[in-house]
């Protein structure tokens, strides 16, 4: 069974691992409070086979005896088995990782596999990538060594984190390069929130593009998102009708929890072929042989199908209409991750995928792929293939689900819009003094970073403007 270790770095990363494990537990049928009950009599509607549960529960955890029974019901029995969740805890700054030493959740955290520091990164990706990552790169490594060496067999590393602040951007990349550096056959998928226009970082410009260059280097697909994408996707939940208005205030008391589970949700579905059983299954690494047609143009859209928000409100489906709706819902520019239509009229699919959990049928599945093709603007040589996934466990609260992923040439609008706001900044030379104040940093690094962007975003457009050549199969000489 493929086994993965997360890497949560700065505030958001860890945010993100917070919604992370309760998830991951429900989703194996794991009570985290007694308030999960109900939730979990639901849930065995849909997940009926236990044993497949249980054979993938390595998958997140590690368990000291391998053979004991992994049927586990609470997590207290976790906890009594000395299950440890595969989680690399990294921040500059020890305030939400110390959330994970005191909350429900804490013996499932290997202590010796945190990282902290304090006052943090003080907003600056070259403190956090250059002076914190120099510091602590040992440290991660050893950390990191720990956790490879109980695997069995290792499938990938989740890195999360965000891209405005110092600690994210700038120690998450220079994480991300130890991964490269000491496991280079090992994936490396990484889940980035990178900054909208009304950031509160004014650095976060400079952040997110000297990130960029390190995740074009060194990630073997990126999944980004924004924060207002993710909000709209919450508003439009709130607003359902069908859902209660309990679920509402606890939606609105926690707005980040639940955009983080938005992003949890595609973890979840994203690595489900890697970890349960199907009819048509599909591993990750088979997503980016598919996905990745060019080096660096590995920056790929995401949205699922329904939409779910924290464990506790969880809206479970007692009859979902499988076929039409949630793959119209899955190509919906309002359930993207990111502002952007992957779908837009001028833009060119380079490569996609569509991952099912659940209840489906093989007709069914074709009828829409069809759909899907007639639907988006494809080169001359992608049209044809399309890499489908279908697992036979559903997610947690719904009888099925739909993960779609493209590679769009849109995604240049996304890396254009970096390097304007990185250019409205930098004209001015504005804060460029903090970043040279750090040892190893010199001003080239920005204009390397900006020259990786315009590649990034010169190559998702020289393809979408590509002309089909039609050559003769014999040319004579």
């Amino acid at each position: 069974m493929s086994q993965f270790i997360t890497v949560q770095v700065g505030q958001c990363g860890n945010q993100i691992g917070s919604a992370f494990w309760p998830l991951v537990l429900h989703e194996y049928g794991i009570r985290t409070s007694e308030s999960d009950i109900n939730f979990l009599k639901t849930q065995k509607n849909y997940n009926k086979n236990t044993n497949e549960l249980c054979d993938a529960f390595n998958s997140f955890f590690h368990v000291p005896n391998s053979n004991s029974d992994l049927a586990f019901k609470s997590v207290q029995e976790l906890v009594s088995a000395k299950v440890k969740a595969r989680a690399v805890l990294i921040d500059m700054e020890d305030s939400v990782v110390g959330r994970f030493k005191q909350g429900s959740l804490r013996n499932l955290f290997d202590q010796t596999c945190t990282v902290t520091n304090y006052p943090g990164s003080a907003n600056n990706w070259a403190v956090g990538h250059y002076t914190h990552g120099a510091e602590y790169h040992d440290k991660i490594c050893e950390t990191i060594r720990k956790f490879v060496e109980k695997c069995d067999c290792l499938h990938g590393f989740l890195v999360m984190h965000s891209l405005g602040g110092g600690t994210g951007s700038g120690l998450g990349t220079a994480t991300l390069k130890i991964l490269d550096d000491n496991y280079p056959h090992v994936d490396r998928f990484v889940s980035c929130v990178y900054p909208a226009g009304t950031q509160d970082v004014i650095t976060a410009p400079y952040n997110a593009l000297l990130a960029t260059k390190e995740l074009t280097d060194h990630a073997t697909c990126v999944f980004p998102t924004e924060n207002k994408a993710l909000q709209d996707i919450c508003y439009a939940q709130m607003n359902r009708k069908e859902n209660s208005d309990q679920a509402k205030y606890n939606a609105s008391c926690r707005p980040f929890q639940d955009m983080n589970s938005i992003i949890v949700n595609m973890l979840l579905h994203l690595t489900s072929g890697s970890r349960f059983p199907g009819s048509l299954n599909t591993d990750m690494n088979e997503l980016a042989t598919n996905l990745v047609p060019y080096p660096q143009l590995h920056y790929i859209f995401s949205s699922v199908s329904p939409a779910t928000l924290t464990a506790p409100t969880i809206s479970i489906t007692q009859k979902t209409k499988f076929q039409d709706e949630l793959f119209t819902n899955a190509w919906s520019r309002n359930n993207q991750l990111i502002k952007v239509d992957p779908l837009q009229s001028e833009s060119v699919v380079l490569g996609a995928a569509h991952i099912l959990r659940g209840n489906a049928s093989l007709t069914d599945i074709r009828k829409n792929i069809e759909r899907f093709q007639s639907k988006a603007r494809f080169t001359d040589w992608s049209k044809e293939a399309m890499k489908v996934g279908l697992c036979s466990v559903p997610p947690a609260g719904h009888p099925a689900s739909v993960l779609s992923l493209i590679n769009s040439t849109s995604m240049s609008l996304m890396i254009k819009d970096v390097v304007h706001q990185f250019d409205k900044l930098y004209k001015k030379k504005a804060h460029v003094h903090h970043y040279l104040q750090v040892e190893n940093f010199e001003e080239d690094n920005f204009r390397e970073a900006r020259s990786t962007a315009i590649n990034v975003y010169e190559g998702y457009t020289e393809l979408q403007n590509q002309e089909a050549v039609n050559e003769p199969r014999l040319r004579l000489v």
